[in-house]
């Protein structure tokens, strides 16, 4: 099964559109997993568990790993994903694109180190930075178009001589050359709903993974209204803080497990 075909699957049997982003960090994990051998396969085994049911997708941030030398543990948190939620696709959130060989062996980190279902990329150096993703067929390529932070607007709405913004012509390549394979999605921040808008218009059905709900305070009613398809799909919603760390007590999967709950009944309202 594609990646493409899992997130559709994954839509309809939990009925989500929620994207947990597993983002441990060892400073902020509750201290009943910090003496266990693998702590931060721990906590997420944990929040995985507890909310397997209300997802329609993961996303572990690969930095949040690498920077506590924790690469192990990734590896494991994917493969315990792929065999307690087979169904639940799981994105590696890179960031990734570079040239030649380089790019090439991202492709193979993401898809045969840590069997990644789809990753995210930069869209800066081009389609052939891009290309040994997208040449595969059967994985996700999320492309950052426009994203949820502040400063995006110095370089993401810089004007065009065609007159668009930059933001915007990413979106047309997204979804029409570089989506040559099927298997492209954007990144739209949940902070700038208009915009999305805008994306969604041009890029008809594709679907758009959003950060920014949660911590960051995006607007969730402005991304449903906004971005849904015509079959009340279309979105990856994704908050990582507002879930794993809804409580740093012994209790905190259960917690977790609340807040997936609840943020999927809240989109679920809104649709």
């Amino acid at each position: 099964m594609t990646f493409m075909e899992m997130l559709k699957n994954a839509w309809k049997i939990n009925n989500s559109l929620v994207c947990v982003g597993l983002d441990p960090d060892l400073k902020k994990m509750p201290d009943c997993v910090k003496n266990e051998k693998y702590p931060i396969f721990a906590f997420n085994k944990a929040i995985i568990d507890a909310t397997k049911d209300a997802v329609c997708s993961y996303k572990p941030q690969a930095a949040m790993y690498a920077g506590m030398n924790a690469d192990e543990e990734l590896g494991m948190t994917i493969d315990y994903i792929h065999e307690v939620a087979p169904a639940v696709p799981v994105i590696l959130d890179a960031k990734r694109a570079d040239i030649g060989n380089t790019t090439a062996m991202y492709a193979k980190e993401a898809f045969e180190r840590y069997n990644a279902d789809a990753i995210t990329v930069n869209p800066y150096m081009g389609m052939d930075a891009l290309k040994p993703f997208l040449d595969r067929a059967d994985k996700g390529v999320i492309v950052l178009c426009r994203t949820s932070n502040g400063g995006a607007k110095e370089v993401q709405e810089l004007r065009l001589e065609s007159g668009e913004m930059l933001y915007q012509r990413i979106a047309k390549l997204i979804s029409h050359d570089w989506n040559y394979n099927g298997n492209t999605m954007l990144v739209a921040g949940a902070t700038f709903p208009e915009e999305l808008g805008e994306i969604r218009k041009i890029v008809g059905d594709t679907p758009l993974l959003v950060p920014g709900i949660g911590a960051q305070g995006g607007d969730l009613a402005g991304v449903l209204k906004n971005g849904l398809t015509a079959d009340k799909t279309g979105l990856v919603i994704n908050s990582s803080r507002g879930i794993i760390y809804a409580s740093n007590g012994t209790d905190f999967a259960e917690a977790a497990g609340k807040a997936a709950q609840e943020l999927k009944d809240q989109i679920n309202a809104l649709r």
